[in-house]
């Protein structure tokens, strides 16, 4: 059997159970058995496959039709222009996470030194991706997560960022430090309703941790808008991931909590998905 005949057989089976990329998801289960790249898959289509290979395709490719993410599977996940090493203990990153970066981007000059905060690191695609565009920063990543600790400095060692950022397994409740100039975080937002509702892909294989925003979905981001009146310096700038409905209540939030000028982006998809205010107080 050929590359090509296996990549249809399996793209037929998660057809079938209405994946949403049954093809690309084959391709990178393939690429995966034989460690090489996707690319390499396409350019080699009627090269043959042996028995184990194939067997060990059919293992890979049966966790995926049980609903294993394909991230968990091959256990990486691009973000920005970077790969990130992930696994059962952080949040996958996400396309949207994106718009983040590029308003920090906007707001730092290439030469900025500024002192950053990240809350809720995760896999540390926001703070590694950040000081790999803005080395003169100095960054401080914090996860109430110890195991997700662990994979963010493994993505900062791969990155060889290890010594620029600094990571701290610590919940933001327990964080007392110096004045920061610009506080980021991608907190949990969903709610806790609406978590039967997520695609299996999530709800199966993403810890809740990194998902679950309590009754209402906001109070992750009050405890962290709360957090920042302390931690932010004056004039120093929040910014948030936020679901796609929590704009207006957060506005009022932050305008009530000594924060102004609060300005909401969307996503490519066109949804609310980025927050940024200023400390006035």
């Amino acid at each position: 059997m050929n590359y090509q005949q296996i990549l249809n057989k399996a793209s037929n089976k998660l057809q079938f159970k209405n994946f949403k990329s049954p093809k690309l998801d084959s391709e990178l289960i393939l690429a995966k058995t034989l460690n090489v790249s996707r690319e390499e898959i396409l350019l080699n289509l009627n090269k043959k496959i042996n028995k184990s290979d194939l067997k060990k395709f059919n293992y890979y490719l049966n966790m995926r039709s049980n609903y294993k993410s394909i991230a968990h599977i091959i256990n990486f996940k691009y973000f920005w222009k970077y790969k990130f090493f992930v696994d059962r203990n952080v949040l996958i990153p996400r396309p949207e996470t994106e718009l983040l970066i590029e308003k920090i981007l906007e707001i730092l000059q290439l030469s900025s030194n500024k002192n950053i905060l990240d809350i809720g690191t995760g896999s540390g695609c926001i703070a590694i991706s950040l000081i790999k565009e803005r080395p003169n920063c100095f960054i401080t990543a914090i996860d109430k997560s110890k195991k997700a600790i662990k994979v963010a400095k493994k993505n900062a060692e791969m990155h060889q960022v290890g010594k620029k950022v600094k990571f701290l397994n610590i919940d933001v409740d327990k964080y007392f430090s110096n004045k920061y100039d610009l506080i980021i975080s991608n907190p949990p937002y969903i709610k806790n309703s609406e978590l039967l509702n997520l695609d299996k892909d999530v709800k199966l294989n993403e810890p809740k941790l990194a998902l679950s925003g309590g009754s209402s979905g906001l109070e992750i981001l009050f405890k962290i808008i709360n957090k920042c009146k302390m931690l932010l310096k004056n004039n120093g700038k929040i910014i948030l991931e936020i679901g796609h409905k929590q704009g207006k209540e957060l506005s009022r939030y932050l305008n009530l909590n000594g924060f102004n000028q609060t300005k909401i982006y969307k996503d490519l998809s066109g949804k609310d998905r980025c927050l940024v205010s200023i400390k006035n107080l």
